[in-house]
């Protein structure tokens, strides 16, 4: 009989079972950055220098949390806010860079 799976979203992060804060915060950090700079270069071109400064955070933690990640689901995470982070950088800077 098939039977229906919930999925933890903390779970899919953790899933060979043991903790790994510093990874985990990493693509935390990175998921929310990547939201706010990819947000921030969509809503208004005013908004370069703050999409740009925090893409470029977005970019950098991305890329750490990528080289010591540990599981497939901290990848998953990291991939999702270094897209939104890139994107929020390239537009910013076409907007007018990172300073003002």
């Amino acid at each position: 009989m098939a039977q229906a799976v919930r999925h933890n979203p903390v779970s899919m992060v953790l899933d060979d079972s043991r903790a790994h804060p510093l990874e985990s915060s990493l693509a935390a950090v990175t998921v929310v950055v990547g939201v706010v700079a990819f947000l921030t270069a969509l809503l208004s071109p005013e908004l370069h220098v703050l999409s740009a400064w925090t893409g470029l955070v977005g970019i950098v933690t991305g890329a750490w949390g990528q080289f010591i990640s540990a599981t497939t689901g901290e990848r998953f995470a990291l991939i999702i806010g270094l897209g939104g982070a890139a994107f929020g950088f390239y537009l910013g800077m076409a907007h007018g860079g990172l300073l003002v």
